[in-house]
C-alpha cells in the first residue's frame, strides 16, 4: 500500500493537518518518516491509527489518553464503541477499518448489527451510501488497493441478493413493471441491486438483467415486455456513446415507458432529457418515486 502525505491523512480521517503535527511534537503519537526533502510520509499502519484516534476523540476521549494507550487498547476502545454506539459515522469508520483489514467476520457483526437496528433501506442509505462515497476518496489518495473495494463491494453484494430473494410479496394486478439494466461496460451494479429490492418491497413487478447489457438486447426485452419504466445507474461512460448520445438513445428507442437515471455520470451533469426521461440524485428519489404508485 502508499504511502501518504499529512494532506491525505487529513481528507480520510478528519483531522487537520495543524492538529496532527501537534499530536505528533506533543504526545509522540504517530511517528512519520521523512523524504529526501524532509516531507513526511505516512504508512497504512499510521493511516488505521488515526481513523480510530479520531473515532475516540470524537467520542469524548482526550488525546493525551489516547496517547497513553497500547495499539490493544485502542483497539478494545473503538470497538467497545462501535458496537455499542449506532451514530452513523461511527459506523462507516468501523466498516473502513473491516475493508482495510479483510476481516469479513467483523463486517458481519457490523452489518448485522445495523440491519437488525435500522433495516436493511436505512443500513444502505445512512451507512453504506456514504461508506462508498468515502472509498471513492480513498481511491484518489491510493489508500486502498482493489482487492480491499472488491472484497467490501462483494460482500455488500451478497446481502442486497439475500434480502431480495426474501421478498415473496404477492404482486397486486395494478402493480407496475420495471426492467432494470445496465449498460455495455457498466459492472458497478450495487445501486442496480439495491433499486431492485426496493421495488420488489413495494410489491411491484421487477425485472432484473444485471450488467454489461448490449441494446439490442434491451430492446427485444422491451419489445416482448412493455414495462412501464425503465431503471439504470450510469456510473461509466457507455460503450460506442457519450453519456448525452445515450440518455437520449434511451428515451427516444423506448417512448412508451418512463426511463429513470441515476449515476455519477448523469446526476448534476446539465444533460438534454426527452419528455420521459428522469434523473434521481439520490436513492431516496427513487424509494419516494415507487412508493407514490402504491398509493
Amino acid at each position: 500500500m502508499s504511502n501518504y502525505s499529512i494532506k491525505d491523512l487529513e481528507v480520510l480521517s478528519g483531522i487537520k493537518a495543524h492538529t496532527l503535527r501537534i499530536w505528533e511534537q506533543r504526545y509522540n503519537l504517530i511517528a512519520p518518516s521523512r523524504t529526501d526533502t524532509n516531507i513526511r510520509q505516512y504508512s497504512g499502519e499510521d493511516l488505521k491509527l488515526l481513523l480510530n484516534v479520531s473515532l475516540l476523540n470524537e467520542n469524548g476521549y482526550k488525546i493525551s489518553k489516547i496517547a497513553s494507550m497500547n495499539s490493544d487498547d485502542i483497539r478494545n476502545h473503538v470497538t467497545q464503541i462501535t458496537e455499542k454506539n449506532s451514530k452513523y459515522s461511527d459506523q462507516i469508520h468501523a466498516l473502513t477499518l473491516a475493508m482495510i483489514d479483510i476481516d469479513e467476520s467483523r463486517f458481519e457483526k457490523i452489518m448485522s448489527k445495523n440491519i437488525l437496528q435500522l433495516g436493511l433501506e436505512k443500513t444502505m442509505i445512512h451507512i453504506i451510501y456514504p461508506f462508498f462515497t468515502k472509498i471513492g476518496l480513498m481511491w484518489q489518495t491510493g489508500s486502498i488497493n482493489p482487492a480491499q473495494e472488491h472484497f467490501i463491494s462483494n460482500l455488500v453484494r451478497q446481502k442486497l441478493i439475500v434480502a431480495i430473494d426474501g421478498q415473496y410479496n404477492i404482486i397486486p394486478d395494478k402493480a407496475k413493471k420495471f426492467l432494470l439494466f445496465l449498460s455495455e461496460g457498466e459492472l458497478h451494479e450495487l445501486s442496480l441491486l439495491f433499486a431492485h429490492y426496493v421495488v420488489k418491497s413495494r410489491r411491484q413487478k421487477s425485472i432484473y438483467l444485471g450488467q454489461w447489457l448490449p441494446l439490442q438486447d434491451l430492446e427485444n426485452i422491451y419489445k416482448s415486455h412493455k414495462p412501464n419504466y425503465l431503471i439504470t445507474v450510469i456510473t461509466s461512460i457507455p460503450k460506442e456513446f457519450t453519456v448525452q448520445e445515450y440518455v437520449l438513445l434511451l428515451g427516444k428507442k423506448f417512448p412508451d415507458a418512463k426511463v429513470l437515471l441515476s449515476g455519477y455520470q448523469v446526476i448534476g451533469q446539465d444533460l438534454e432529457l426527452m419528455p420521459n426521461t428522469e434523473i434521481f440524485n439520490k436513492i431516496d428519489d427513487l424509494i419516494d418515486f415507487v412508493e407514490e404508485l402504491q398509493s
